[in-house]
């Protein structure tokens, strides 16, 4: 018997819903050697989007990584865990590496390390103690790796050398985590400074004493190179204070004649915490809901960085009035099975919202995201709970500055180049226009794409892109594989996801060419077979005449050609009667 199984490509392109052609894999860029006494900057990701954070420094042998994010997926990358920036320049290098440096401990900035660490040298990491703590609480979920070599950085702190021309220092800034940092790379022609990602602490506008002595040491250094965070660059004016948001909060709080549920980002650690003082203060028990709120909140606990005597198991719950119960919990972005929606839709074990409650969705909406809180929004109205979001009153305030700050920000740090980094290509563009009104030179100014070389170069006088660029292609983490994903393979998942798959399964007799049988067909996600009898009916006849069109008459068969006349006849049917293009996959077998 001879056997032939189809790849399940489709020949014709009958219909397409992204119409943008496959691209075609170029080869890698030949990259030139650096030139004695330059400075190469390459930012491997967070330039063209909002995630997966990663620089590479390199001066002479010595090469510094800053950060190793990840970036989460979407709709666009199906089957997909986590997108991480390309590291095949660095694994060509990893003997130059000597240390990375980690601004703080979200996962856009950490979250990498697990899956490459390896890969360049399991190198030091320099970082302050939270960021240690959340990189070794992450770590343990991979106990066949080998122990990091994590340094931590104390906030007094100067200089640390990592080779005879670069030292490393960090600065506090304000975010939304403890122990955010700036990053200065000291290189013999001046310093290279990144602030990570930052907001400003401010009052209507006018900065806290706090942020003053954050930056007043740069009024007497040389910075050659300035990377600022544009995450929050589109959004004029000043974001409001954190001390605003958490004094609505404790009014709302006091108000609430029944339990308070608060619902934030688990990173919103800083927020947390204040949370937990302000349930203690109007002498509230509070519960802890979501696996990351938990695993951060031990973290708060382990540090001993606020009072949780008062913090008590969700099996408790029941032993306390209404009035004194705060819940802190994960969910505001409604996601599917997150603490909040299991609460909205009455499938916790241990909550069921009343009409007494009050809820504070304490974030803001992130794009994508609008259809999953339109549902949960919905969910909690129906339980008649009191509902507060970011709309109604000031109960989010953003971890990036709005561009008032960041203007501000601008002015505190004499440089002579500049990059924006942290944002998607047009937060870019914007945060370069905005260093040019404030007097900075436009040939100063390079906004870079994820894989862009830019080097200082001639001393310290000359800020050039090079034309060749970096490896900046997708490095997937699927389950227990990371590596690169063919653009064919995501298409594939997609045309499954929106219109499934139809299966044609035909025996042909090798002597005549003619179907031994009626085909089979399996359909999954496509219709529902039992009410579309007269549709396959049809499809068998489609299937037999494409089959014995080309293999009656014909010694030996060739069974590629046949499928490939199935897979083009087929799809054209079933779009012309259904408007949908299944995958189809023809398996033919000759007896």
């Amino acid at each position: 018997m001879n056997n032939s199984f189809s790849s399940g490509m489709r020949y014709k392109n009958i219909r397409r819903r992204n119409n943008t052609p496959l691209t075609v894999k170029k080869p890698n860029d030949v990259i030139p050697p650096l030139g004695e006494g330059n400075i190469r900057i390459i930012p491997l990701g967070g330039v063209e989007e909002i995630g997966r954070n990663m620089t590479v420094i390199e001066y002479g042998d010595d090469i510094v990584i800053a950060d190793i994010g990840i970036k989460f997926t979407d709709h666009e990358t199906p089957g997909v865990d986590y997108i991480l920036a390309n590291i095949e320049y660095l694994e060509k290098r990893k003997e130059k590496i000597r240390a990375v440096v980690i601004t703080h401990g979200h996962l856009d900035h950490i979250g990498g390390i697990p899956y490459v660490i390896g890969r360049l040298g399991n190198p030091p990491i320099y970082t302050r103690e939270f960021g240690s703590l959340l990189i070794q609480k992450r770590q343990s979920e991979f106990p066949q790796l080998p122990p990091l070599d994590i340094r931590i950085v104390d906030a007094s702190d100067k200089s640390i050398p990592i080779s005879k021309d670069l030292k490393i220092r960090f600065f506090g800034v304000s975010h939304s985590i403890p122990d955010s940092t700036g990053v200065i790379i000291e290189t013999p022609y001046g310093d290279i400074v990144s602030t990570g990602d930052v907001r400003i602490e401010n009052e209507d506008g006018v900065p806290d004493e706090k942020e003053f002595d954050h930056y007043k040491e740069f009024k007497d250094r040389k910075v050659i190179l300035f990377s600022m965070d544009s995450t929050g660059i589109e959004k004029g004016g000043w974001s409001p204070s954190e001390k605003h948001i958490l004094k609505n909060i404790d009014a709302i709080t006091a108000a609430a004649s029944g339990r308070i549920i608060l619902a934030t980002f688990a990173s919103q650690v800083e927020r947390v915490i204040e949370f937990i003082k302000i349930a203690k203060h109007h002498s509230r028990r509070v519960f802890i809901e979501g696996r990351s709120m938990k695993t951060n909140v031990e973290i708060i606990k382990h540090l001993n960085l606020v009072d949780v005597s008062h913090i008590n198991p969700i099996e408790d719950i029941t032993k306390y009035p209404p009035n004194k119960i705060m819940i802190i919990t994960t969910g505001a972005q409604g996601e599917e099975y997150a603490a909040l929606m299991r609460m909205s839709n009455r499938t916790h074990k241990f909550i069921r919202l009343e009409s007494s409650d009050t809820v504070v969705l304490s974030s803001s909406v992130i794009p994508g995201n609008e259809r999953a809180i339109s549902k949960l929004k919905d969910n909690l109205y129906r339980n008649d709970s009191k509902i507060i979001t970011y709309l109604d009153s000031d109960v989010h305030t953003s971890g990036h500055g709005k561009r008032g700050e960041t203007e501000w920000l601008h002015k505190q740090i004499p440089y002579k180049f500049f990059m924006p980094i942290h944002g998607h290509h047009f937060m870019l563009k914007i945060h370069a226009e905005l260093a040019a009104s404030l007097g900075c030179p436009r040939e100063n100014i390079i906004v870079p794409d994820n894989g862009s070389i830019i080097e200082i170069q001639d001393k310290g006088t000359k800020f050039v892109k090079l034309a060749e660029k970096a490896p900046a292609g997708d490095l997937v983490v699927e389950g227990l594989s990371i590596g690169n994903i063919s653009e064919v393979v995501i298409r594939d998942r997609k045309m499954l996801a929106e219109d499934g798959i139809f299966v044609v399964i035909a025996l042909v007799n090798t002597r005549t060419g003619h179907l031994k049988k009626s085909p089979d067909i399996i359909a999954r996600g496509f219709v529902y077979l039992r009410e579309s009898q007269e549709l396959l009916s049809e499809a068998r006849q489609v299937i037999k005449r494409s089959i014995e069109s080309t293999t009656v008459g014909s010694n030996p068969i060739n069974f590629d050609y046949a499928k490939n006349a199935v897979t083009e006849d087929v799809s054209r049917f079933l779009f012309q009667k259904t408007a949908k293009a299944p995958l189809v996959i023809p398996v033919i077998l000759g007896v």
